[in-house]
């Protein structure tokens, strides 16, 4: 039975808000780890190389999510999406709810690092189950004709949650210095559990989407959904693997280490690159709706290939907009960037990969694709272009590297049959050609 305009709004809002919140979780950890985690859990380090120590635990946080992915995934298809958006949404607040406490590396030694490690596990595991079921409680619910809309608002919260997190932080980094690394720092981490009983409170209100009920009553579940989507969806899995890289690649250049190049290199305060990096996140909020509703006109593949193509174009010229220490010309790369291209590749994205699988292993098959690329992109990403900028003391390696990673990304849309007309109830996985899926008449 179709949702009414008002119910399908309810349940766009609830995965927006809950996305939101796990993104906010998120995106702090990054903040923290350019600016305060080099300084409290690795002092007895030069600042390049606690800096990279840094990096090296947000980047722990990427390689759990594809753990998350197969753990949520798993009971997402045996159990429904809705109860595993729950957990996910309570064990993400509580992780980054207890980094607040976390004591540093001078009151507790080297059992601070190797804490502050374990609770980003904790978020990778989190963030790992969250997306998938987010997006499947959208689109699952949506309309035919508007899934690429209605999928973009899970999307949308990963804007929201870098919004709130950057100026959230932003306000407290401007505390005086030993007063913010006293104490400062710990109040947005704390915050999260507020946010956390907001998005509980909205989620349980939610049902159950239409497509796993179906499948439910229908008996169409499996024993293995990992083990069914892999034997009959690797092109699939690959494909949406290599559809992310320039996506994943970019978000964490601009939103996490051009914020260490600005402040170590240029000399640039720091406060002008929050500033920036909310403006484009503000702006995003009106252009993935755009975007996904594009999609749903165009088909997802036109909009997400010109996307992954305007990173490759870019590259370089947001470079030399940083390069000027403008700070009009600093806001301009960064809204282009953020509000742009990544809004392009990020707003039908949620749709082109929930749609290349049956309901059976949906929301296994879209985790998994989906967190695989953040642990081989997203996450090493400010670790190697730290490194890159240490090895060539310049951002050209860095530039090209995100070109290589465009390139990727675009061919791996070219070459993948569009879905965006296609019943979620009768799509099969097992085989790409377009003329295979069956497609809804009028």
């Amino acid at each position: 039975m179709a949702l009414s305009k008002k119910e399908m709004r309810q349940v766009a809002t609830a995965s927006l808000i809950g996305s939101a919140i796990e993104w906010y979780d998120w995106f702090l950890y990054g903040t923290a780890a350019a600016l305060v985690f080099n300084t409290l859990f690795f002092p007895d380090y030069d600042p390049l190389v606690g800096t990279l120590l840094a990096f090296a635990t947000f980047g722990a946080g990427f390689f759990a999510r594809p753990l998350g992915g197969i753990i949520f995934g798993y009971y997402g298809d045996k159990l429904g999406r809705k109860t595993t958006l729950i957990i996910c949404l309570l064990l993400m607040g509580f992780g980054t709810f207890f980094i607040g406490f976390l004591p540093s590396y001078e009151q507790i030694g080297v059992w601070a690092p190797i804490l502050l490690l374990l609770l980003r596990v904790v978020q990778g595991i989190a963030v790992g189950g969250e997306w998938g079921g987010a997006v499947l409680l959208a689109i699952e619910h949506a309309p035919e004709n508007k899934r690429g809309f209605y999928g973009s608002f899970p999307q949308m919260g990963v804007p929201v949650g870098l919004l709130l997190s950057t100026v959230v932080f932003s306000a407290f980094s401007a505390l005086p210095r030993d007063q913010f690394l006293a104490w400062g720092w710990r109040i947005p981490f704390l915050l999260s559990i507020l946010l956390v009983a907001t998005g509980l409170f909205i989620r349980l209100k939610v049902m159950e989407t239409p497509a796993f009920l179906q499948a439910k009553e229908a008996g169409n579940q499996i024993k293995n959904p990992l083990k069914e989507v892999w034997k009959t969806s690797k092109k699939d899995i690959f494909i949406a693997l290599g559809s992310r890289f320039a996506n994943d690649a970019s978000y964490y250049i601009s939103n996490v280490f051009v914020l260490l190049y600005a402040t170590q290199y240029l000399s640039l305060d720091k406060t002008l690159f929050l500033t920036g990096v909310s403006v484009g996140a503000a702006v995003e909020l009106f252009t993935i709706p755009l975007f996904g509703a594009l999609s749903d006109k165009v088909g997802r593949r036109p909009v997400f290939m010109a996307g992954s193509l305007f990173f490759v174009l870019f590259s370089f010229p947001f470079f030399w907009l940083v390069e000027t220490q403008n700070m009009l010309l600093i806001w301009i790369a960064l809204v282009l960037w953020i509000a742009v291209g990544h809004g392009a590749t990020f707003a039908p994205m949620s749709a082109f990969i929930a749609e290349r699988f049956d309901t059976k292993t949906r929301y296994t098959g879209s985790s998994i694709s989906y967190q695989l690329s953040g642990m081989l992109i997203g996450g090493p990403t400010p670790f190697i272009a730290t490194a890159l900028l240490s090895w060539s003391g310049h951002y050209w390696p860095i530039a090209l590297f995100v070109i290589i990673l465009g390139v990727i990304s675009f061919v791996s849309i070219f070459v993948a049959s569009e879905t965006y007309r296609k019943d979620l109830n009768t799509v099969s996985s097992q085989n790409n050609e377009p003329n295979t899926l069956k497609t809804k008449t009028n």
